[in-house]
């Protein structure tokens, strides 16, 4: 498969961006990693679909992290930053059809485009593993804790309580909280995950906050529940039963955006297109063959 990889000018700095397959007729498929803070490298895993569904597979690294990276500037860690990007990269790339994937905080980013923005061209999203509410997914994460080791949950409390978060034990707890319900890397991890990338911490920490579970950044108030009524694009919501987008989270989604379906992946964690590979790649083509042109 063709790959063209390059930057595009934004804010000062660059954004880089990586587009698998070759231009046809059908809308590419955009995909927008999570974080805010992590890379584009896990979803080479999904690169097959520019052959399976006949179209680009782009990606790219939000400004931040990786590729892009930019750190001693706390000012642009806010949602209208990376909106900005991601409407200039359209424009750069010229992506006036586009089916949109965002996975975690990059499902957030794309509900908060549909909502506030009302983009045009955009013939369908779907929301891996993501939140309509900052809120409620604290609330849900302290849930999935309440039902790790009792030494282990005194111990993040404890972290969250003191703002100490370099203690061994809140280490191990975290960990264990992150092998549990967003994935691991193994030895036999594909390639893409077990590769050394540069994570956007300072992105992260002001953005979100310390951990999972505890957003205390410029996304603390993030709350789009209302706003998913408005949402009228075709939409596909993908969760695992394991995942730190609980059941109750991805159900939140489905009740309130009119024209959508959920896929709930049995066993599947917070990274379910590295859990069940092979299913998700399926499932996506599927999805996009539906509204081929």
């Amino acid at each position: 498969m063709k790959i063209t990889t390059g930057t595009m000018p934004f804010k000062g700095f660059k954004t880089y961006y990586r587009i698998v397959g070759e231009k046809t007729g059908n809308a590419p498929l955009l995909l927008i990693h999570g974080g805010p803070g992590s890379t584009h490298n896990y979803f080479e895993v999904l690169d097959t679909i520019a052959e399976t569904s006949h179209r680009q597979v782009i990606s790219y690294d939000q400004i931040g992290c990786g590729e892009s990276y930019v750190e001693g500037h706390k000012e642009l860690w806010t949602l209208e930053t990376w909106i900005d990007e991601l409407k200039a990269l359209r424009k750069f790339l010229h992506l006036d059809r586009i089916h949109l994937l965002g996975q975690s905080w990059g499902g957030m980013l794309i509900i908060a485009y549909i909502a506030d923005c009302h983009p045009e061209g955009v013939e369908s999203i779907i929301l891996s593993s993501t939140l309509p509410s900052s809120k409620l997914w604290s609330h849900e994460q302290k849930r999935l804790i309440s039902f790790m080791p009792a030494d282990e949950q005194r111990a993040i409390e404890t972290a969250a309580r003191t703002g100490n978060f370099d203690a061994p034990e809140y280490i191990k707890a975290n960990d264990d909280y992150t092998r549990l319900h967003a994935g691991e890397v193994t030895e036999s991890s594909p390639e893409c995950i077990r590769r050394k990338k540069r994570f956007g911490t300072e992105s992260y920490i002001e953005a979100w906050g310390p951990n999972e579970y505890t957003p205390t950044g410029t996304l603390k108030d993030f709350d789009y529940t209302d706003k998913l009524g408005n949402i009228s694009v075709r939409t596909l919501i993908i969760s695992g039963t394991n995942d730190e987008c609980t059941p109750l989270i991805a159900k939140t989604m489905f009740d309130r955006i009119p024209n959508s379906e959920w896929e709930l992946l049995d066993g599947a964690r917070h990274m379910t297109f590295i859990d069940q590979t092979e299913k998700y790649r399926k499932m996506i083509s599927n999805w996009l063959s539906k509204s081929q042109k």
